[in-house]
Protein backbone atom coordinates (compact mmCIF):
# COMPACT_ATOMS: atom_id res chain seq x y z
CA UNK A 1 0.00 0.00 0.00
CA UNK A 2 1.02 3.59 -0.60
CA UNK A 3 1.18 6.00 2.32
CA UNK A 4 -1.64 7.94 0.64
CA UNK A 5 -3.58 7.45 -2.61
CA UNK A 6 -2.23 9.15 -5.73
CA UNK A 7 -3.57 9.91 -9.18
CA UNK A 8 -2.44 7.98 -12.24
CA UNK A 9 -0.85 11.21 -13.47
CA UNK A 10 1.53 11.06 -10.49
CA UNK A 11 2.92 7.62 -11.35
CA UNK A 12 6.43 7.14 -12.74
CA UNK A 13 5.68 6.38 -16.38
CA UNK A 14 5.49 4.13 -18.29
CA UNK A 15 3.34 2.51 -15.60
CA UNK A 16 1.21 -0.63 -15.80
CA UNK A 17 -2.17 0.35 -14.36
CA UNK A 18 -4.69 -2.22 -13.14
CA UNK A 19 -8.25 -1.08 -12.57
CA UNK A 20 -9.25 -3.40 -9.74
CA UNK A 21 -13.06 -2.94 -9.86
CA UNK A 22 -13.07 -3.76 -13.58
CA UNK A 23 -10.85 -6.78 -13.13
CA UNK A 24 -13.05 -8.05 -10.29
CA UNK A 25 -16.12 -7.59 -12.47
CA UNK A 26 -14.45 -9.53 -15.30
CA UNK A 27 -13.56 -12.39 -12.94
CA UNK A 28 -17.11 -12.46 -11.62
CA UNK A 29 -18.63 -12.38 -15.10
CA UNK A 30 -16.54 -15.33 -16.28
CA UNK A 31 -17.24 -17.36 -13.15
CA UNK A 32 -20.99 -16.73 -13.49
CA UNK A 33 -21.04 -17.56 -17.20
CA UNK A 34 -19.20 -20.85 -16.85
CA UNK A 35 -21.14 -21.89 -13.76
CA UNK A 36 -24.39 -21.33 -15.66
CA UNK A 37 -23.15 -23.94 -18.17
CA UNK A 38 -21.89 -26.28 -15.42
CA UNK A 39 -18.27 -25.77 -16.41
CA UNK A 40 -15.32 -24.85 -14.25
CA UNK A 41 -12.56 -22.38 -14.99
CA UNK A 42 -8.85 -22.98 -14.64
CA UNK A 43 -7.49 -19.52 -15.48
CA UNK A 44 -4.05 -19.12 -16.98
CA UNK A 45 -1.52 -17.27 -14.82
CA UNK A 46 0.75 -16.66 -17.82
CA UNK A 47 -1.54 -13.69 -18.40
CA UNK A 48 -0.98 -11.93 -15.08
CA UNK A 49 2.00 -13.73 -13.41
CA UNK A 50 0.73 -12.48 -10.05
CA UNK A 51 -0.22 -14.67 -7.05
CA UNK A 52 -2.51 -11.94 -5.70
CA UNK A 53 -4.62 -12.16 -8.85
CA UNK A 54 -4.47 -15.96 -8.87
CA UNK A 55 -5.86 -15.99 -5.32
CA UNK A 56 -8.70 -13.68 -6.39
CA UNK A 57 -9.55 -16.11 -9.18
CA UNK A 58 -9.48 -19.06 -6.79
CA UNK A 59 -11.73 -17.15 -4.37
CA UNK A 60 -14.17 -16.66 -7.26
CA UNK A 61 -14.44 -20.42 -7.69
CA UNK A 62 -11.61 -21.40 -10.04
CA UNK A 63 -10.82 -25.12 -9.88
CA UNK A 64 -7.12 -24.41 -10.18
CA UNK A 65 -4.56 -22.21 -11.89
CA UNK A 66 -2.64 -22.86 -15.12
CA UNK A 67 0.95 -21.85 -15.73
CA UNK A 68 2.89 -22.07 -18.96
CA UNK A 69 6.20 -22.97 -17.36
CA UNK A 70 7.57 -24.84 -14.36
CA UNK A 71 9.09 -21.66 -12.94
CA UNK A 72 5.69 -19.95 -12.96
CA UNK A 73 4.25 -22.98 -11.17
CA UNK A 74 6.94 -22.66 -8.51
CA UNK A 75 5.86 -19.07 -7.81
CA UNK A 76 2.18 -20.00 -7.60
CA UNK A 77 2.72 -23.05 -5.39
CA UNK A 78 5.02 -21.09 -3.09
CA UNK A 79 2.27 -18.47 -2.74
CA UNK A 80 -0.17 -21.12 -1.54
CA UNK A 81 -2.21 -21.87 -4.68
CA UNK A 82 -3.76 -25.28 -4.04
CA UNK A 83 -3.81 -26.68 -7.59
CA UNK A 84 -1.50 -25.80 -10.49
CA UNK A 85 -1.43 -27.25 -14.00
CA UNK A 86 1.71 -26.71 -16.10
CA UNK A 87 0.34 -26.55 -19.64
CA UNK A 88 3.61 -26.94 -21.58
CA UNK A 89 5.30 -30.36 -21.66
CA UNK A 90 8.60 -31.18 -19.96
CA UNK A 91 11.10 -33.10 -22.10
CA UNK A 92 14.46 -33.02 -20.29
CA UNK A 93 15.74 -34.52 -17.04
CA UNK A 94 16.94 -31.07 -15.94
CA UNK A 95 13.40 -29.71 -16.17
CA UNK A 96 12.04 -32.85 -14.53
CA UNK A 97 14.42 -32.21 -11.63
CA UNK A 98 12.85 -28.77 -11.26
CA UNK A 99 9.41 -30.40 -11.24
CA UNK A 100 10.57 -32.77 -8.52
CA UNK A 101 11.83 -29.83 -6.46
CA UNK A 102 8.43 -28.11 -6.40
CA UNK A 103 6.25 -31.22 -6.12
CA UNK A 104 4.90 -31.90 -2.63
CA UNK A 105 1.93 -33.41 -0.84
CA UNK A 106 0.75 -29.97 0.24
CA UNK A 107 -0.71 -28.95 -3.14
CA UNK A 108 -1.85 -30.57 -6.36
CA UNK A 109 0.69 -30.37 -9.18
CA UNK A 110 -0.54 -31.40 -12.62
CA UNK A 111 1.77 -31.78 -15.61
CA UNK A 112 1.03 -31.95 -19.30
CA UNK A 113 2.72 -34.86 -21.10
CA UNK A 114 2.65 -35.44 -24.86
CA UNK A 115 5.57 -37.80 -25.52
CA UNK A 116 7.33 -40.92 -24.33
CA UNK A 117 10.49 -38.83 -23.98
CA UNK A 118 8.72 -36.48 -21.60
CA UNK A 119 7.39 -39.29 -19.45
CA UNK A 120 10.85 -40.93 -19.45
CA UNK A 121 12.32 -37.73 -18.02
CA UNK A 122 9.71 -37.53 -15.27
CA UNK A 123 10.10 -41.20 -14.37
CA UNK A 124 13.85 -40.70 -14.00
CA UNK A 125 13.59 -37.76 -11.60
CA UNK A 126 10.40 -37.78 -9.52
CA UNK A 127 10.99 -39.07 -5.98
CA UNK A 128 9.25 -42.25 -4.87
CA UNK A 129 7.35 -40.47 -2.09
CA UNK A 130 5.83 -37.83 -4.41
CA UNK A 131 2.71 -37.93 -6.56
CA UNK A 132 2.11 -35.93 -9.72
CA UNK A 133 -1.03 -35.80 -11.84
CA UNK A 134 -0.53 -36.30 -15.57
CA UNK A 135 -2.71 -34.58 -18.16
CA UNK A 136 -2.21 -35.93 -21.67
CA UNK A 137 -2.02 -33.12 -24.19
CA UNK A 138 -3.95 -33.74 -27.42
CA UNK A 139 -3.30 -31.96 -30.71
CA UNK A 140 -5.43 -32.19 -33.83
CA UNK A 141 -4.35 -29.35 -36.07
CA UNK A 142 -2.40 -26.53 -34.38
CA UNK A 143 0.94 -28.33 -34.50
CA UNK A 144 2.48 -26.66 -31.44
CA UNK A 145 2.27 -29.16 -28.59
CA UNK A 146 0.23 -32.30 -28.06
CA UNK A 147 0.08 -35.84 -29.39
CA UNK A 148 -2.04 -37.22 -32.21
CA UNK A 149 -1.23 -40.93 -32.54
CA UNK A 150 -3.57 -43.36 -30.77
CA UNK A 151 -0.79 -45.84 -30.06
CA UNK A 152 1.31 -43.21 -28.26
CA UNK A 153 -1.77 -42.13 -26.30
CA UNK A 154 -2.36 -45.69 -25.10
CA UNK A 155 1.32 -46.35 -24.32
CA UNK A 156 1.47 -43.27 -22.14
CA UNK A 157 -1.81 -44.14 -20.47
CA UNK A 158 -0.59 -47.64 -19.60
CA UNK A 159 2.72 -46.41 -18.20
CA UNK A 160 1.02 -43.78 -16.06
CA UNK A 161 -1.21 -46.42 -14.51
CA UNK A 162 1.77 -48.70 -13.83
CA UNK A 163 3.73 -46.10 -11.82
CA UNK A 164 2.42 -45.19 -8.34
CA UNK A 165 4.12 -41.78 -8.52
CA UNK A 166 1.73 -40.73 -11.27
CA UNK A 167 -1.99 -40.74 -11.79
CA UNK A 168 -3.98 -40.06 -14.93
CA UNK A 169 -5.78 -36.79 -14.28
CA UNK A 170 -7.26 -36.18 -17.71
CA UNK A 171 -6.61 -34.55 -21.05
CA UNK A 172 -5.87 -31.09 -22.41
CA UNK A 173 -6.76 -29.64 -25.79
CA UNK A 174 -5.95 -26.02 -26.61
CA UNK A 175 -6.35 -24.58 -30.09
CA UNK A 176 -4.65 -21.22 -29.65
CA UNK A 177 -4.73 -20.40 -33.35
CA UNK A 178 -8.52 -20.19 -33.16
CA UNK A 179 -8.80 -17.64 -30.34
CA UNK A 180 -8.38 -14.50 -32.45
CA UNK A 181 -10.33 -15.44 -35.57
CA UNK A 182 -12.29 -12.20 -36.12
CA UNK A 183 -15.58 -13.68 -37.34
CA UNK A 184 -17.54 -15.33 -34.53
CA UNK A 185 -19.25 -17.98 -36.64
CA UNK A 186 -15.96 -19.00 -38.26
CA UNK A 187 -14.29 -19.15 -34.86
CA UNK A 188 -17.18 -21.21 -33.52
CA UNK A 189 -17.14 -23.65 -36.40
CA UNK A 190 -13.38 -24.23 -36.16
CA UNK A 191 -13.38 -24.65 -32.38
CA UNK A 192 -16.23 -27.16 -32.35
CA UNK A 193 -14.64 -29.09 -35.21
CA UNK A 194 -11.32 -29.28 -33.34
CA UNK A 195 -13.07 -30.84 -30.34
CA UNK A 196 -14.98 -33.25 -32.60
CA UNK A 197 -11.66 -34.58 -33.88
CA UNK A 198 -10.83 -35.84 -30.40
CA UNK A 199 -13.70 -38.34 -30.44
CA UNK A 200 -11.43 -41.35 -30.99
CA UNK A 201 -9.37 -40.50 -27.90
CA UNK A 202 -12.48 -40.45 -25.71
CA UNK A 203 -13.59 -43.73 -27.27
CA UNK A 204 -10.23 -45.27 -26.36
CA UNK A 205 -10.63 -44.13 -22.76
CA UNK A 206 -14.11 -45.60 -22.64
CA UNK A 207 -12.88 -48.91 -24.04
CA UNK A 208 -10.20 -49.04 -21.34
CA UNK A 209 -12.72 -48.17 -18.65
CA UNK A 210 -10.69 -45.07 -17.81
CA UNK A 211 -12.30 -41.82 -16.72
CA UNK A 212 -10.82 -38.42 -17.51
CA UNK A 213 -11.72 -36.34 -14.47
CA UNK A 214 -10.21 -33.29 -16.17
CA UNK A 215 -10.91 -32.29 -19.77
CA UNK A 216 -9.40 -28.84 -19.97
CA UNK A 217 -8.76 -26.35 -22.75
CA UNK A 218 -10.29 -23.48 -24.62
CA UNK A 219 -9.60 -19.86 -23.83
CA UNK A 220 -11.00 -16.35 -23.73
CA UNK A 221 -11.70 -16.35 -27.47
CA UNK A 222 -13.94 -19.41 -27.22
CA UNK A 223 -15.35 -19.00 -23.69
CA UNK A 224 -18.90 -18.71 -25.05
CA UNK A 225 -18.42 -21.50 -27.61
CA UNK A 226 -16.64 -24.35 -25.87
CA UNK A 227 -19.17 -24.46 -23.02
CA UNK A 228 -21.24 -26.54 -25.43
CA UNK A 229 -18.63 -29.34 -25.45
CA UNK A 230 -20.02 -32.24 -23.43
CA UNK A 231 -16.68 -33.67 -22.30
CA UNK A 232 -15.14 -30.32 -21.33
CA UNK A 233 -14.82 -29.82 -17.57
CA UNK A 234 -13.04 -26.45 -17.40
CA UNK A 235 -11.69 -23.63 -19.55
CA UNK A 236 -8.16 -22.19 -19.47
CA UNK A 237 -9.25 -18.58 -19.88
CA UNK A 238 -6.55 -15.95 -19.43
CA UNK A 239 -6.92 -12.56 -21.10
CA UNK A 240 -10.52 -12.02 -19.99
CA UNK A 241 -9.37 -10.48 -16.71
CA UNK A 242 -7.58 -7.60 -18.49
CA UNK A 243 -8.63 -7.56 -22.14
CA UNK A 244 -6.29 -6.10 -24.74
CA UNK A 245 -6.56 -4.55 -28.18
CA UNK A 246 -6.04 -7.86 -29.97
CA UNK A 247 -9.07 -9.33 -28.24
CA UNK A 248 -11.16 -6.17 -28.48
CA UNK A 249 -10.88 -6.39 -32.25
CA UNK A 250 -12.32 -9.93 -32.26
CA UNK A 251 -15.99 -10.14 -33.19
CA UNK A 252 -18.61 -11.38 -30.73
CA UNK A 253 -21.75 -13.39 -31.36
CA UNK A 254 -23.75 -10.26 -32.18
CA UNK A 255 -21.07 -7.58 -32.53
CA UNK A 256 -17.91 -6.75 -34.41
CA UNK A 257 -16.19 -6.13 -31.07
CA UNK A 258 -15.55 -8.60 -28.25
CA UNK A 259 -18.23 -8.32 -25.58
CA UNK A 260 -18.63 -9.49 -22.01
CA UNK A 261 -15.45 -8.10 -20.43
CA UNK A 262 -14.11 -4.57 -20.06
CA UNK A 263 -10.65 -3.06 -20.28
CA UNK A 264 -8.94 -3.42 -16.89
CA UNK A 265 -5.28 -3.01 -17.89
CA UNK A 266 -3.57 0.02 -19.37
CA UNK A 267 -0.11 1.48 -19.65
CA UNK A 268 0.12 5.10 -18.57
CA UNK A 269 2.58 7.19 -20.61
CA UNK A 270 3.63 10.82 -20.47
CA UNK A 271 3.78 13.18 -23.44
CA UNK A 272 7.43 14.23 -23.41
CA UNK A 273 8.23 15.90 -26.73
CA UNK A 274 6.65 17.53 -29.78
CA UNK A 275 9.27 18.05 -32.47
CA UNK A 276 6.52 18.81 -35.01
CA UNK A 277 3.00 20.22 -34.56
CA UNK A 278 1.19 17.24 -36.06
CA UNK A 279 2.60 14.61 -33.68
CA UNK A 280 3.52 14.21 -30.04
CA UNK A 281 5.89 11.71 -28.47
CA UNK A 282 5.13 9.65 -25.35
CA UNK A 283 7.62 7.77 -23.16
CA UNK A 284 6.36 4.26 -23.97
CA UNK A 285 7.77 2.10 -26.75
CA UNK A 286 8.65 -1.55 -27.19
CA UNK A 287 9.93 -1.75 -23.59
CA UNK A 288 6.48 -0.73 -22.30
CA UNK A 289 4.21 -2.54 -24.77
CA UNK A 290 4.52 -5.95 -26.39
CA UNK A 291 2.90 -6.17 -29.80
CA UNK A 292 2.80 -8.93 -32.39
CA UNK A 293 -0.06 -7.55 -34.45
CA UNK A 294 -1.72 -4.28 -33.41
CA UNK A 295 -0.62 -1.05 -31.75
CA UNK A 296 -1.64 0.47 -28.41
CA UNK A 297 -4.86 2.49 -28.42
CA UNK A 298 -5.76 5.52 -26.31
CA UNK A 299 -9.51 5.26 -25.70
CA UNK A 300 -9.56 8.85 -24.46
CA UNK A 301 -8.27 10.09 -27.83
CA UNK A 302 -9.68 7.57 -30.35
CA UNK A 303 -8.98 9.84 -33.29
CA UNK A 304 -5.23 9.61 -32.70
CA UNK A 305 -3.05 6.76 -33.90
CA UNK A 306 -0.12 5.33 -31.96
CA UNK A 307 3.04 4.43 -33.83
CA UNK A 308 6.05 2.77 -32.24
CA UNK A 309 9.15 4.95 -32.42
CA UNK A 310 11.70 2.61 -30.88
CA UNK A 311 12.33 0.97 -27.55
CA UNK A 312 11.51 3.97 -25.38
CA UNK A 313 9.07 6.04 -27.42
CA UNK A 314 5.75 6.08 -29.22
CA UNK A 315 4.28 8.81 -31.39
CA UNK A 316 0.65 9.94 -31.46
CA UNK A 317 -0.70 11.54 -34.60
CA UNK A 318 -3.84 11.87 -36.64
CA UNK A 319 -3.78 9.28 -39.46
CA UNK A 320 -4.59 11.93 -42.07
CA UNK A 321 -1.67 14.03 -40.84
CA UNK A 322 0.92 11.34 -41.39
CA UNK A 323 2.06 12.83 -44.67
CA UNK A 324 1.67 16.44 -43.55
CA UNK A 325 4.47 16.96 -41.02
CA UNK A 326 4.08 20.73 -41.01
CA UNK A 327 0.33 20.84 -40.50
CA UNK A 328 -0.91 21.55 -36.97
CA UNK A 329 -3.84 19.22 -36.51
CA UNK A 330 -4.80 20.22 -32.97
CA UNK A 331 -3.96 16.92 -31.30
CA UNK A 332 -5.58 17.71 -27.96
CA UNK A 333 -2.48 16.62 -26.03
CA UNK A 334 -0.10 18.90 -24.15
CA UNK A 335 3.45 18.17 -23.07
CA UNK A 336 3.34 16.66 -19.59
CA UNK A 337 -0.08 15.07 -20.06
CA UNK A 338 -0.38 11.46 -18.92
CA UNK A 339 -2.40 9.20 -21.21
CA UNK A 340 -3.57 5.62 -20.72
CA UNK A 341 -3.33 3.06 -23.51
CA UNK A 342 -5.01 -0.27 -24.05
CA UNK A 343 -2.14 -2.71 -24.54
CA UNK A 344 -1.80 -4.69 -27.79
CA UNK A 345 -1.20 -8.10 -26.13
CA UNK A 346 -1.58 -8.31 -22.36
CA UNK A 347 0.48 -11.42 -21.52
CA UNK A 348 3.89 -10.32 -22.86
CA UNK A 349 3.22 -6.69 -21.91
CA UNK A 350 2.79 -7.71 -18.27
CA UNK A 351 6.13 -9.53 -18.47
CA UNK A 352 7.83 -6.18 -19.24
CA UNK A 353 6.81 -4.60 -15.92
CA UNK A 354 7.72 -5.13 -12.26
CA UNK A 355 4.37 -4.28 -10.68
CA UNK A 356 0.75 -3.35 -11.22
CA UNK A 357 -0.27 0.06 -9.96
CA UNK A 358 -3.71 -0.74 -8.55
CA UNK A 359 -6.52 1.76 -9.07
CA UNK A 360 -9.52 1.43 -6.80
CA UNK A 361 -13.18 2.48 -6.99
CA UNK A 362 -12.40 6.14 -6.22
CA UNK A 363 -10.18 6.39 -9.29
CA UNK A 364 -7.03 6.73 -7.21
CA UNK A 365 -4.02 4.41 -7.04
CA UNK A 366 -3.83 2.98 -3.52
CA UNK A 367 -0.98 0.50 -3.91
CA UNK A 368 0.90 -1.88 -6.12
CA UNK A 369 1.11 -5.65 -6.61
CA UNK A 370 4.39 -7.29 -7.58
CA UNK A 371 4.45 -9.34 -10.78
CA UNK A 372 6.23 -12.14 -8.97
CA UNK A 373 6.54 -14.51 -11.94
CA UNK A 374 7.92 -11.90 -14.29
CA UNK A 375 10.75 -13.38 -16.33
CA UNK A 376 9.88 -16.95 -15.31
CA UNK A 377 10.46 -18.37 -18.77
CA UNK A 378 11.85 -21.83 -17.96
Amino acid sequence: MLSSPIEVAQLPTPALVLDRPTMDANIGAMAKHLASHHKGFRPHAKTHKCPTIAKAQMAAGAVGICTAKVSEAAVMLNAGIASVLVTSPVSTRQKAQAVNAIASNEAELLLVVDSVVGLDALEAEIDANKTVGVVLDLDVVMGRTGLREDDVFLRLLDRIHEDPRFYFAGVQHYAGHIMHIPEFEKRREKSLRSWDRLATKFQLLEQRGVRADIVTGGGTGTYDIDVGIEHLTDLQVGSYIFMDEEYRQVGGADSDRFKGFDLALTVACTAISQPQPSAITVDGGYKAFASDSVNPVCDGLPELQFRFAGDEHGVLLRPEAADKPGDNQGLGVMLGDVLEFAVPHCDPTVNLHDQYWVREEDGMVHGYWPISARGCSW
